[in-house]
């Protein structure tokens, strides 16, 4: 039986334990496929608080992680199966083990998705990134490319030529998906131009350990060209890693947990970070989201907070 279960060990998962096991609650927590999160394939890290000369993803979530064991966290490395909030307490099941536990915080998290080339993973965090926010100030004064042609590829964009001389969108259609105030936000942005009814065949170079250009293709000729550029980001979505908990929460449209707060819609199961913010994504809002769910997790456990869901 323990006191609180967190499910994922990124920055809300790994936050929402060292202020859990701080105030004396019996704290698991379950590392997942991932241990670490987004941020473990993520290199330089500069805009997270409390480091001045920057500090890599792994390095981070390692310092984290270590701050949580001091304080008597315990780590399960399995991945859970099956969670039932219908009765009380909670059950999870982490491959063959099956633990209760009086309260739920989900830290799942989300992942972007790629365009699955193997280039493209070869250089993710060496040119070619899913993150404008966190890695736009390292292009300063060069050519990067956006995919995409959605809300979230012309926010991008747009935050691009704040730093960089030249910003290329590619999309696969001759028309973009993103509201209209957006489009024109873009269009008439003379740092942006685009390439349309545009595919990414290719991201060059691997062998050069740094990008250099994209292979285009045509999708209405079928020709293809080099496009050269320095650095490239994705932008074609993101992907809640909320699959386990469909039936057991309220998700939104595209997957996300329903939140107030950090509460859901189970009284006592709670979520924090990007499982339930497709907004902002970001360690530190992430980390921020972890504490408020350990909090309200201590609430509900003392009941202070009887309401059931929201």
């Amino acid at each position: 039986m323990y006191d609180v279960t967190i499910i994922g060990s990124g920055p809300a998962g790994l936050t929402s334990a060292i202020y859990a096991r701080r105030a004396e609650l019996a704290t698991l927590v379950v590392s997942g496929a991932q241990p670490g999160g987004q941020l473990t394939i993520t290199s330089a890290v500069d805009n997270y608080p409390g480091f001045p000369e920057g500090i890599e993803g792994p390095e981070l979530m390692e310092r984290i992680r270590a701050q949580a064991a001091k304080f008597g966290v315990e780590f399960d490395l399995g991945e859970v199966t099956a969670v039932d909030f219908e009765t009380k307490p909670f059950k999870i099941a982490i491959g063959k083990r099956n633990v209760e536990t009086r309260a739920v915080i989900i830290a799942t998290g989300s992942a972007c998705r790629w365009l699955g080339l193997e280039s493209e993973t070869k250089l993710r965090g060496k040119g070619v990134s899913a993150c404008a926010t966190c890695d736009g100030f390292f292009f300063t004064g060069k050519h990067v490319a956006v995919l995409g042609g959605g809300d979230a590829a012309i926010e991008e964009a747009t935050f691009l030529t704040r730093f960089a001389s030249r910003v290329t969108v590619v999309h696969r259609r001759e028309e973009l998906r993103a509201s209209k105030a957006m489009q024109k936000r873009a269009l008439d942005n003379p740092k942006i131009d685009f390439e349309w009814n545009s595919t990414v065949e290719d991201v060059l170079d691997p062998a050069k350990n740094k990008v250099t250009a994209l292979v285009l293709k045509n999708v209405k000729t079928g020709e293809t060209k080099e496009l050269p550029v320095d650095g490239v980001f994705v932008a074609i979505g993101h992907e809640p890693a909320t699959g386990l908990f469909k039936g057991k929460v309220e998700l939104d449209a595209k997957g996300y947990v329903v939140t107030r707060g950090t509460r859901t819609s189970v009284a006592g199961v709670f979520a924090a970070g990007d499982v339930q913010d497709p907004r902002y994504r970001q360690a530190i809002s992430a980390a921020g989201s972890g504490c408020q769910a350990a909090i309200e997790a201590l609430k509900f456990i003392a009941g202070e907070d009887a309401l059931p869901g929201w």
